[in-house]
């Protein structure tokens, strides 16, 4: 038998449990799931008909796991050669049907998600990603290797991105667009190539930043796609001209940390 904490946990008897799992308190499994060696599931968690965690994953408290959908398995990356990596989910995320997110190798150990996620039906979350909190992937998007989504960014559906990616946070991606250098955080990205197109004015709005925090953000996208200024002296003018708010010191930081490049 697997570890369950309370029985208040209804786990049908036609899942397939491990005896290494801990199962949380007021967790519901249903039929024919299969949950693997070395799993941890947070209480509160649903995991829906036919859906499979493989192994080493820690599921954080309030999560939904829907039908059929594939967590914790295998790297598909030729370098991986079986070494104990992981994946960690955190609390109240919710995982549609189809969805395959995979653990970690050797280069970082795990792939992280973070809370309050939506993730939805055929997502692909590859080795090595690491996802905030407050994300939303739409259906289809594919995340390769080594991809890094900060908090509230939201990307559109069938959108796939290339490894080492990063998508800044509260920035918003259209569907089935490319994704091949970083998106800076705050800001639109759309079109094919994929370009900014503002700023996330809307979804800024809702997260309660300032009128001036917007504007300012507003006169950054400017410097960087409107004016005859290459990359450098656009943030060299940010810098100078526009005044010294996190969200401002933000975006610079980012750009400044970039390895991939900008989408510009």
């Amino acid at each position: 038998m697997s570890s369950l904490s309370t029985p208040e946990s209804s786990i049908h008897d036609a899942a397939q449990i491990d005896a290494s799992a801990t199962i949380g308190r007021g967790v519901v499994i249903e039929s024919f799931a299969a949950i693997g060696p070395n799993v941890t599931i947070g209480d509160g968690t649903w995991i829906g008909h036919h859906a499979v965690i493989q192994r080493n994953t820690i599921i954080g408290d309030r999560c939904r796991i829907y039908y059929s959908a594939v967590v914790g398995a295998d790297p598909q990356d030729l370098k991986y050669a079986g070494e104990e990596t992981w994946l960690h989910i955190g609390e109240s995320t919710v995982i549609r049907e189809f969805a395959s997110l995979h653990r970690g190798t050797v280069a970082s150990g795990k792939t992280e998600i973070g809370s309050n996620g939506l993730i939805m039906a055929f997502v692909h979350i590859a080795h090595d990603c690491k996802v905030g909190n407050e994300v939303i992937l739409a259906n289809g998007v594919q995340l390769a290797g080594h991809v890094t989504i900060e908090d509230f960014a939201f990307i559109g559906g069938l959108t796939p991105v290339h490894q080492f990616c990063r998508v800044g946070a509260h920035s918003m991606i259209g569907g089935a667009c490319r994704v091949r250098q970083d998106v800076a955080p705050y800001m639109k990205a759309a079109d094919d190539p994929l370009r900014l197109i503002g700023i996330n004015d809307i979804g800024l709005r809702r997260r309660g930043f300032s009128k001036d925090a917007r504007l300012a953000l507003r006169r950054a996208h400017r410097l960087l796609t409107r004016s005859n200024l290459n990359t450098k002296q656009a943030l060299e003018a940010i810098r100078t001209d526009l005044e010294n708010i996190p969200e401002i010191e933000s975006l610079l930081a980012f750009f400044e940390s970039s390895e991939r490049g900008f989408t510009k």
